[in-house]
């Protein structure tokens, strides 16, 4: 079967990269006017729809890197497969680079938004009145009811049983119910059109994704202690927390979402990593002195200290990590990024 999803180093994962003629390299100009990510919620709904209609613009367009992968399509296929590529390492979900191209590209006057789960997970029948989840202003619902996944292949189910699963199928409805994903699942790159699945567990989301499991994750006093609160403590259903929360309990067993490598298959991949990343982003800003270049841990997905699979070979993150967006957008230092108010970055929350 195929590893648990990669969850480690979500912060540097969510970590939004400038790599156009900047390429991350700090400025002399100052940030007076950042972008603002806003919550869902917060969007009007022009706003929401103009959100989807891009990524859909997305979908449509040609990509850039077929030459290398044979299963891109399209421009949002591009982001697929360079975070299929790097899953395994410390990979870097792009999301300023995303925004760009759904700015330049396909005319979006916005940023990325965020879901704030929290205001949702007050109980398990609270979690589907989310607007994220609507069919017509949010990014729709859940797949068709799979009871037997037994015939399905190792590589596209998660390897721990998820409480409550109630989905497995193509997504029902909202905006991007009939739309193919072109890669996955599973850690290759071959063009293997399919749709796009849902597994919803109310459980899980409402065990994770609450407003004490952030308030957990943002009393953490280091990084280290910071990212294994985000990341969950232990092996196992048990161990889950907010980052894996949103990926498993949207994915399930057999959703995208729970997909180690190809979970960006689903759009609502990237809301979810705006939210950690705020997430980061407001635990840093609560000792910005200490914690502006407070970074470190393996490359290597649950290499040591974890070691949750026995001993793989890694190297230890620092500020002068070269952080590898292959053909779309090339090398970055992890310290050229560490400041979302950077003038090569200069964006905020809400």
């Amino acid at each position: 079967m195929r590893a648990p999803i990669c969850l480690v180093y979500v912060f540097l994962v969510a970590t939004s990269i400038a790599v156009d003629q900047t390429c991350g390299k700090r400025s002399e100009e100052s940030c007076e006017t950042p972008t603002i990510r806003e919550e869902w919620r917060e969007l009007s709904r022009e706003q929401r729809l103009d959100f989807i209609s891009a990524i859909q613009c997305m979908m449509s367009k040609s990509g850039e890197t077929a030459d290398i992968f044979d299963g891109v399509k399209s421009r949002y296929d591009d982001f697929v497969a360079l975070h299929i590529s790097e899953a395994d390492y410390v990979h870097w979900v792009y999301l300023w680079l995303f925004e760009q191209v759904l700015r330049d590209e396909c005319s979006y006057p916005g940023s990325i938004p965020l879901t704030d789960w929290t205001q949702d997970m007050v109980d398990e029948t609270t979690v589907l009145d989310s607007l994220i989840f609507d069919e017509e202003e949010g990014l729709g619902g859940n797949g068709e009811w799979i009871e037997d996944t037994s015939s399905y292949p190792d590589e596209w189910k998660t390897d721990i049983d998820i409480p409550g699963r109630s989905g497995g199928g193509c997504i029902l409805n909202g905006p991007f119910a009939g739309f193919n994903a072109s890669m996955g699942p599973g850690n290759h790159t071959d063009y293997t059109p399919r749709c796009i699945r849902r597994d919803f567990s109310t459980w899980l989301m409402a065990r994770t994704l609450d407003a004490g499991t952030a308030d957990f994750v943002k009393n953490a006093t280091t990084y280290f202690e910071f990212e294994h609160r985000t990341e969950g403590l232990t092996t196992g259903i048990e161990g889950v927390s907010v980052h894996g929360g949103g990926h498993l309990g949207i994915g399930g067993v057999l959703g995208d979402m729970a997909n180690t490598w190809s979970s960006t298959v689903d759009p609502i991949f990237w809301l979810h990593h705006s939210a950690l990343d705020r997430l980061w982003n407001t635990w840093q800003r609560n000792d910005w002195p200490k914690r502006r270049e407070d970074i470190g841990g393996p490359d290597t997905q649950w290499a040591y200290p974890y070691n949750y699979f026995g001993d793989k070979p890694y190297k230890n993150i620092t500020l002068d990590f070269e952080m590898n967006l292959g053909e779309l957008g090339g090398i970055v230092k992890i310290r050229e990024v560490m400041d979302v108010l950077d003038p090569s970055l200069c964006y905020d929350y809400s």
